[in-house]
């Protein structure tokens, strides 16, 4: 997790910090004063409720190294210590987030989609975990507020890090993807949550596919070549190399079933590379498809990808 000084904080946002503090160190970040560990850096966020700055002088108390505090929020008498003055809490969480990243520089994977985040997600990282070291995103912190606290979680010496990217209308992926700037970018699929926001399945397909605004020059963009609403933002995407996969015979990888049981799934893909999935489901064939390129993508061997795929376990999933 983030492990640094306030000053190196002042260095990275535009923040206001008494020089008496500047040397104080932070490790790691919260949202929730009830969660305070020594040193930690409290974030608090006006509610519609709840004012959050009312916690502050109690989380100095309890240990916190520092709290941001919101100017023109009326200051607690009460408190006392290493204050971080910003003009948005949110703002300064998110602006942290991605000058840390910067600072940890790992390979950044994007995830959306609307069903299977979560599972490709954690294919992903079982087909990585043996050759790098990879930090995902925990649970549903997938938004404005959890993305940038699943970086801030990042080690210093992370080199891949997996990120879940949920949505509820339009221009919400985008303004994660231009935080995270992913060199890989991924969508599942695309199915009708959300159709009351977006308005149709083409809707749910353009807010998805804002993933790839913030991918890198020369990034990978993965995605579900079966599902013919991606194809027309697949030719919007420049500078990047756009992989499709899926069951129809003109993707780039096609996964097709060679035997499936009580215990799982095997599969080839492009009628050369077999794989064996302890999963059911012919959609965690695809899932792991999508694993499989990622793997292919970061240089990984087949043997890699194969064996990492056959021990693969899934968040939740009881074995």
């Amino acid at each position: 997790m983030i492990n640094v000084t306030l000053k190196q904080i002042q260095s990275w946002i535009p923040c206001e910090i008494e020089d008496q503090f500047l040397n104080q160190e932070i490790n790691g970040v919260t949202i929730d004063s009830r969660s305070i560990s020594k040193n930690m850096l409290f974030i608090p966020f006006k509610g519609e409720n709840v004012d959050g700055h009312r916690f502050v002088s109690k989380a100095l108390q309890d240990g916190a190294g520092a709290a941001f505090y919101q100017k023109g929020t009326s200051i607690d008498e009460n408190v006392s210590g290493p204050i971080i003055w910003v003009e948005d809490t949110l703002t300064a969480l998110q602006q942290l987030a991605q000058a840390y990243l910067r600072h940890v520089n790992p390979k950044v994977i994007a995830v959306t989609g609307s069903n299977g985040k979560t599972t490709t997600k954690d294919m992903i990282e079982s087909v990585l975990h043996t050759e790098f070291k990879v930090k995902k995103t925990q649970g549903n912190y997938n938004n404005e507020i959890g993305l940038p606290l699943t970086i801030l979680e990042l080690d210093d010496d992370t080199e891949i890090s997996i990120l879940e990217m949920g949505m509820s209308g339009f221009h919400e992926i985008e303004f994660l993807s231009n935080l995270a700037q992913p060199d890989i970018a991924v969508i599942t699929n695309i199915g009708e949550s959300h159709m009351q926001d977006l308005g149709s399945r083409e809707g749910i397909a353009k807010a998805k596919s804002e993933i790839t605004i913030g991918l890198k020059d020369n990034g990978t963009f993965i995605y579900d070549g079966d599902e013919p609403l991606l194809k027309p933002h697949v030719n919007e995407v420049e500078n990047a190399k756009c992989i499709s996969i899926g069951v129809a015979t003109d993707n780039a990888l096609v996964c097709s079933v060679d035997d499936r049981d009580t215990t799982g799934i095997s599969f080839t893909i492009n009628n050369k590379e077999h794989y064996d999935l302890p999963i059911l489901g012919k959609h965690n064939m695809k899932n792991a498809t999508i694993a499989i390129a990622v793997g292919h993508e970061l240089g990984l061997t087949y043997n890699t990808i194969y064996q990492n795929l056959k021990n693969v376990s899934l968040t939740g999933m009881r074995m």
